[in-house]
Order: C-alpha cells, then sequence, then structure tokens
C-alpha cells in the first residue's frame, strides 16, 4: 500500500495498491512482465503525467497506460483528434519502466511518507480551471486534422495495394497440398452490390420462400390471407370512390 495525498494541506492519505505485473509469457504483449508495475486505487484527479512523476524517483518511466478494468493490454488509437470514452472513478494502471530493478525500488516507497499528487512545481488543474482547459483542448487545428487523415489514407492505400500485389501472385498458384485459392481477381470478380441489385435479391428470396411454404395451412396464413383480402377491398372501394367523384365533376347539363 502506497500513501498519496492531492496536496500538502490535506490531512487523509489515499492508498494505492501496487505489485508487480505478473503475466504468462506472450498474453500481455504492451505490458512486458518485471518491468510493469500494477496500480490499483487510482483516484479520478491521478492522471498519467501525475504517475509518471510519483514513480520516476524510482527509475526511468516508458509509458502509464490507465484503463478502467484489469485486463490485457491493447494497442490504442494515438489519435488526439478523436477522445476515448472519459473513465470515471477508480481505475487501474499499468507504469512501464526501462529497468525491472524499478519495480522492486517503486514497491519499497510504501516505507516513506505520503506521496504528493499535486505540488507547486506540477499543479493538478481542479475546477473551472480543469473546465477551461478541457475546453480549450477540445478545439480541433483542421490543419492538423487533415494532415493526419491524410497520412492516415495513405498507409490505408498503401495496405491495400501490398494486400492486392499479393492476391494476384498467389492467384493460380497451388499450395503444398494440390489446392488452388479463388480470388476476387478471377475470371468474374465480384462486383458491388446496387441498391437495384440488392431489392432483386430480396425479391427472389421472398419467392423461393413462398414456393416452400405451404399456403392456407396454418392459423397464421389464414390471419394473414384474411387481412390482405380486406385492405385490398378498401384499397378498391376508395379508388372507385375517386373515379365516381371524378366522373361527376366531369357530368355536363344535358337536356335532349
Amino acid at each position: 500500500a502506497l500513501a498519496v495525498k492531492f496536496a500538502e494541506r490535506q490531512r487523509s492519505p489515499h492508498c494505492l495498491f501496487v505489485k508487480e505485473h505478473q503475466v504468462r509469457e506472450g498474453t500481455d504483449t504492451t505490458h512486458p512482465p518485471r518491468r510493469t508495475l500494477f496500480v490499483l486505487n487510482v483516484p479520478p484527479y491521478c492522471g498519467p503525467d501525475s504517475l509518471s512523476r510519483l514513480f520516476s524517483r524510482c527509475g526511468h518511466v516508458q509509458s502509464v497506460d490507465i484503463c478502467d478494468k484489469r485486463g490485457p493490454g491493447e494497442k490504442k488509437d494515438t489519435s488526439k483528434f478523436f477522445d476515448h470514452k472519459t473513465l470515471k472513478g477508480f481505475q487501474v494502471a499499468y507504469v512501464v519502466f526501462r529497468k525491472p530493478a524499478a519495480v522492486q525500488a517503486a514497491k519499497a516507497l510504501s516505507q516513506e511518507g505520503p506521496l504528493l499528487i499535486s505540488t507547486e512545481s506540477y499543479p493538478v488543474k481542479t475546477g473551472i480551471s480543469k473546465w477551461i482547459s478541457s475546453y480549450e483542448a477540445s478545439i480541433i487545428d483542421p490543419k492538423e486534422l487533415k494532415a493526419e487523415v491524410d497520412a492516415y489514407m495513405q498507409d490505408y492505400d498503401k495496405k491495400m495495394a501490398e494486400e492486392e500485389a499479393k492476391a494476384a501472385k498467389e492467384e493460380g498458384v497451388p499450395d503444398e497440398e494440390g489446392w488452388v485459392k479463388v480470388t476476387r481477381k478471377g475470371r468474374k470478380p465480384g462486383l458491388p452490390r446496387t441498391e437495384a441489385a440488392n431489392l432483386r435479391v430480396l425479391e427472389k428470396e421472398k419467392q423461393k420462400r413462398a414456393r416452400k411454404e405451404l399456403l392456407n395451412f396454418y392459423a397464421w396464413q389464414h390471419r394473414e390471407a384474411k387481412r390482405e383480402h380486406i385492405a385490398q377491398l378498401r384499397k378498391k372501394f376508395e379508388e372507385d370512390k375517386q373515379r365516381i367523384a371524378l366522373l361527376r365533376a366531369q357530368r355536363k347539363f344535358r337536356p335532349y
């Protein structure tokens, strides 16, 4: 248990529970074992910068990953323009050091006095100043956003071109067992479906199901048939009313 306080004026300390992160080899590549410190009960006001500053006295901190619950590390999007879900409440953190000895030194910090999260040199913003900084950070620069999107699309086009070149190279070449992989780049490549084509496919499937079903066999089929018959009669009645009204309006006075 590592005691921390938000500021010097705070009387009651808060406890962070730390231990060495231990997983099976290869299950968590983001948080390597022997160099990762697992931290529990991280308060909302203690961000990655604060944790990095707290544990920097033990050794060089490579990265700090804060999550809402414990789990295997995943590769996160490094874009600063698209915010992920906001974490609420107490979280868990993974502090990755450069050397394994820093993990043991971090666990030994529990013997010292409470560590300060917010100091005069590194104050943590709270209240209205925090809201103002959050609002300013939410304003996006169109030029930077366009540059990031262009770079992403270039990487995507390059990746797709490599996949197409690989598929074209493997087309018609049998594998070790003699099987030939069929790709969409063959004699009749698949064409993208339009809305009209989708409607035609749905209509064919409906007709195929109608041929397989037994007519007037189930009770719900009788109900559906009666409902459709009544709807058709009402539609015909309304059409007849409109036609009669039109004929009456066109009628002329002819005494002889």
